[in-house]
């Protein structure tokens, strides 16, 4: 967007707010309000730049600065964000040739049933070890990923070698779990992606009934009729289904029941206060009793503590997963503990 007609800088600044004002307004989509989180960079003539091409280009470092901000604000452009944006450029650089060089790899997280303590299922959760800068961390590389659309192959690589490790797992006489793994908003959208799913259980041999896919709130609610045809064939495959960190979206469980779904997953931010703070008790403890209705399984992410264990376990909660039990593992270390001669018993079992 180009203003010609502001005589100040904070011109500028009114304008943004105004599109921040009406692009945030909810949209309702299917009969479901749908909320829009916009960024806005802003380059300044003549001090941002004299042409039209550089002026674009510190707009749109000012764009990104304002995504890594926490969006649904806008920024205007700084010298200081120039180095930003060449971190960035060097930073996907390297991401792109990190599944060719093989720095990828998948932690797992257990997952243990409240009643049993066992484990009965992992979820995959991907790493970057790179030469150079160490381990990165999935929120500095993830959204960068998803920005430059590398994130459908680096999905296709997570699925492979989830599937693959897990089949493994089962081939060595370990523990028969079900390994989840996360699907983007833009992997899900992409065309093709049953025939992927299906060509890579092919290639593993995982039985699908040891897979779960996970999906966002608002990946679900972006287009419903073709969301549920696209769930409804993974569902007569076999495969598990879930809905990832519910709560922080604006979804409903009445409107979820329209999805074939089995599992749902109440997000940490709800459990990590969830023996102190009566609104996170008062939205928690209803989810679990409203998806028992709706034939859902519910598992809680981050659980840390005891209590809230016991919280968990007292309103019916089937699963669990957090640090309480085990931090996400590498390979080896879950190997160890899904192959244990005896079955795992962890805290969740006590009385």
């Amino acid at each position: 967007m180009l203003l010609t007609e502001i005589n100040h800088i904070e011109d500028a600044a009114k304008v943004a707010r105004r599109i921040l004002d009406t692009v945030s307004q909810p949209l309702v989509l299917s009969g479901q309000e749908v909320f829009v989180t916009p960024s806005i960079g802003i380059g300044v003539f003549p001090l941002d730049g004299r042409d039209a091409d550089t002026l674009l280009k510190n707009a749109d470092a000012a764009m990104y600065h304002a995504k890594d901000a926490g969006r649904n604000t806008y920024q205007f452009y700084a010298a200081s964000m120039n180095a930003r944006a060449l971190e960035r450029l060097g930073l996907e650089s390297k991401l792109r040739k990190a599944l060719e060089h093989g720095e990828l790899l998948l932690h797992y997280q257990p997952q243990v049933e409240v009643v049993s303590g066992e484990i009965v299922g992992v979820e995959a959760l991907i790493r970057w070890q790179n030469p150079e800068l160490g381990l990165v961390s999935p929120a500095e590389f993830i959204p960068l990923a998803e920005d430059s659309g590398m994130i459908v192959a680096i999905g296709e690589w997570v699925l492979r070698a989830a599937c693959a490790q897990n089949m493994a797992w089962q081939d060595t006489g370990c523990a028969r779990v079900r390994v989840a793994v996360n699907l983007s908003g833009l992997q899900f959208r992409r065309s093709g992606l049953v025939e992927t799913v299906q060509r890579i259980l092919a290639e593993t041999g995982l039985p699908p009934e040891f897979l779960e896919l996970e999906l966002t709130e608002s990946t679900i609610m972006r287009n419903a009729g073709e969301t549920i045809a696209a769930l409804q064939q993974f569902k007569r495959m076999g495969i598990s289904l879930s809905v990832d960190d519910f709560g922080t979206g604006y979804s409903s469980l009445s409107y979820l029941k329209r999805f074939p779904l089995d599992t749902l997953k109440i997000d940490a931010s709800f459990v990590r206060d969830i023996t102190d703070d009566a609104d996170d008790r008062s939205i928690t403890t209803p989810i679990i009793a409203m998806a028992h209705g709706l034939g859902l399984k519910v598992i809680a992410e981050g659980v840390k503590t005891e209590s809230q264990l016991a919280f968990l376990r007292k309103h019916g909660c089937d699963e669990v997963q957090g640090f309480l039990f085990s931090k996400p593992l590498p390979v080896d270390t879950c190997t160890a503990l899904l192959c244990a001669t005896r079955p795992f018993v962890g805290k969740a079992s006590h009385g």
